[in-house]
């Protein structure tokens, strides 16, 4: 690492790396520069040139800071450190001339632009605009966009700042957004047209520094001043995305992304932005009974009693669905072992192994990847199971990574090498492992669900893991169920899987697990947020809270805690998942020992005390599985579809449009002619 350089920013001394470009000096100082096209996550493109400085004893014209280096500035004669002004009369007046330019064109929506109140354009001409301009002639108008269902565009208020085309190219790894023609004829495009194929699209309106790219199924319906903000965490998938939830009174009316460097940076997938309408739709809000095959409204307290009186005597077992907390989970496990049953949270099938983390978890930090040297995949598609991950395999990739695949051969938007299709290509890469030179820099084994539901889960984990010990890898599971990883840290889970937990039940009570076919035969207990599969065959029906309406405990796919707030209120009679295993346990006469949501962490956390270490990865003890012998099929990824795969989803207008949009492209036969 090259020494540190000094240098003066507005009177304000600091020390800094040399590769830091000017713009990133300033913050490490707290000077404030504007920008429209810098992005700390993307690449330079110095085009806006609204983040110019002036550098003492340098050339006698402002330069713009997002693109020259701190190595570059010259000190002065004696040694002294080097001197940059960012508010001097020159610097103001270049600003001012380019707010200026930047306006000549751009039409005055503010009163209409859903961007209004949130707009970097309109913040910095309060700065650096003026009340009048020097030109009259017409302002050039450009044709919107069509870049799918997600993404509205209004072309005439683009200020080519770039950042939706790098953030499509570098980050989302695809190719279909661009910039044609020169001077007032550029323009940002799409490639013949095309939609956006990206399950990260949504971030381009995050980007865009003005109202030319906004969000398509919020449009109209809220200004950002009327909304309440609320920190929390998404469970679309296991990667445990930091967001935040936007309401205006009891609704949901957008989600967007919250920075955090070791999980999601600050990007979310399409799936966690826009499932929001899923959470109106099919909502479970009263108790029902099943009588006579027909579904019966009915309260609290009768649901309750009858729930009880199917429950007393009789063999229980419990499922813990894919978007339960940890805290209904630690509540369904006391309860249904109090009453002589068992639990189980691995309804996909997943041959994880029980109280092995470093089996069910592993030992990587998703941070891990952006310095890995080299990645293996076994048996998933990131890009599908967990976009934002790929994203950020993909940036390793970019860096200089390899990238190694042993399962289905899919576009994953970065280069990687098929290993092959099937179990015998996981043992041969054994082999090579063992044979191969030590990495220079340490790698990743990254192992999916789809290679660990099969029978024989639990051997092709150990040829995962002995790969990883053979490599001196770190390994990580992931997982595609945001509740996974809690309700096993917690003990939710039966020695022998679903069937070994199911097997002569009488009575299921069912915890959300929507992905599950219950056979016919036992009385079931259904306590779920939306009328989906599980409600279908349920006995008796019990309403609860989805993710944005109740406080709750997730462990993401690395095993770090974090917590969910609540940001509205659950429809109608519907309840807290805690508070209704509460309330039946007290109808069956085991009351659970704690009244209050406070009280069940407490006993939570006394018993696993890692999950009061909020923001934290524990480290995971390597306990290495002995290896077996595995199968000769050829590996299944877990999903075939992105965006329908839990209830809230399929309730959704959103999803059900963008799944039926990836139907149809996957059905047209691409070619070069």
């Amino acid at each position: 690492m090259a020494p540190l350089k000094k240098l003066i920013i507005d009177g304000i001394e600091v020390e800094v790396d040399p590769a830091m470009t000017i713009i990133q000096a300033a913050e490490v100082a707290g000077v404030a520069i504007p920008r429209f096209c810098y992005h700390e996550r993307l690449t330079i493109a110095g085009n806006c040139r609204m983040c110019l400085v002036e550098v003492v004893g340098g050339p006698p014209k402002p330069a713009a800071s997002c693109a020259m280096q701190v190595r570059d500035l010259r000190g002065g004669p004696n040694g002294e450190p080097a001197v940059v002004k960012t508010n001097s009369p020159m610097v103001k007046k270049a600003r001012e001339g380019v707010m200026e330019f930047l306006l000549i064109n751009h039409p005055l929506d503010c009163p209409i632009c859903d961007q209004g109140g949130e707009c970097d354009l309109q913040d910095q001409a309060m700065a650096f605009g003026v009340d009048f301009s020097r030109y009259r002639e017409p302002k050039r108008a450009s044709e919107d966009l069509n870049l799918g269902p997600l993404v509205e565009t209004k072309m005439t208020r683009c200020i080519s700042c770039t950042r939706c085309v790098r953030f499509t190219s570098e980050v989302a790894g695809i190719l279909q957004m661009g910039q044609t023609g020169r001077g007032e004829d550029a323009e940002i495009t799409s490639y013949l047209n095309a939609t956006l194929d990206s399950n990260l699209q949504g971030n381009i309106i995050d980007l865009c520094p003005v109202g030319a790219l906004t969000s398509k199924p919020y449009a109209f319906t809220a200004r950002p001043w009327e909304l309440t903000k609320t920190e929390s965490i998404d469970v679309m998938d296991a990667l445990g995305s930091n967001i935040r939830i936007d309401t205006k009174g009891r609704e949901v009316m957008r989600i967007l992304p919250r920075n955090h460097d070791g999980v999601n940076e600050e990007w979310i997938s399409d799936k966690t932005r826009f499932i929001w309408d899923g959470l109106r739709r099919q909502r479970l809000d009263t108790p029902y009974i099943r009588e006579n095959g027909r579904l019966r409204k009915a309260g609290w307290g009768e649901a309750l009693a009858a729930a009880a009186a199917a429950m007393k005597g009789k063999r229980v077992a419990g499922l813990v669905g894919d978007l339960a907390p940890v805290e209904a989970a630690y509540s369904l496990k006391a309860l249904i072992e109090s009453l002589g049953g068992h639990v189980e949270s691995r309804t996909d099938g997943a041959r994880l192994p029980i109280g092995n983390r470093s089996g069910y978890v592993g030992t990587a930090k998703i941070e891990d990847i952006d310095t890995a040297g080299g990645i293996l995949l076994i048996g998933t598609n990131p890009r599908v199971e967990s976009p934002v991950l790929n994203a950020r395999i993909r940036k390793a990739w970019t860096q200089g990574a390899t990238v190694g695949l042993i399962g289905q051969a899919v576009d994953l938007t970065y280069e990687c090498h098929h290993f092959g299709t099937d179990r015998a290509a996981l043992a041969s890469h054994l082999e090579l492992a063992r044979s191969a030179e030590a990495d220079s820099k340490p790698g990743i084994v990254i192992v999916g669900q789809g290679a660990l539901n099969e029978a024989d889960g639990e051997a092709v984990l150990a040829y995962a893991m002995a790969i990883a010990e053979a490599r001196k890898a770190k390994l990580l599971v992931l997982h595609t169920a945001a509740s996974r990883v809690g309700a096993m840290d917690v003990g939710a889970v039966t020695e022998g899987g679903l069937v070994a937990a199911t097997e002569g039940a009488e009575v299921i009570y069912n915890l959300g697990a929507d992905e599950v076919e219950i056979a016919a035969g036992p009385f079931v207990i259904y306590q779920g947020s939306h009328g989906d599969r599980g409600a279908n065959r349920a006995d008796i029906i019990l309403p609860g809270a989805a993710y944005t309406e109740e406080s709750g405990l997730f462990v993401n796919t690395e095993g770090r805690p974090q917590l969910a707030a609540r940001a509205s209120f659950a429809p109608g009679e519907a309840k807290e998942n805690w508070a209704i295993l509460r309330a039946l346990s007290g109808e069956l006469g085991l009351t659970l020992p704690w009244d209050s949501l406070a009280a069940l962490r407490r006993a939570m956390v006394a018993a696993h005390p890692h999950l009061g270490q909020i923001d934290h990865v524990a480290e995971n003890a390597w306990s290495p599985i002995a290896l077996r012998d595995m199968g000769r099929a050829d590996f299944r990824n877990a999903f075939k579809g992105f965006y329908l795969t839990n209830p809230i989803a399929r309730a959704s207008a959103v999803m059900g449009e963008l799944a039926a949009m990836e139907a149809e492209r996957a059905k047209i036969a691409l070619a070069a002619e």
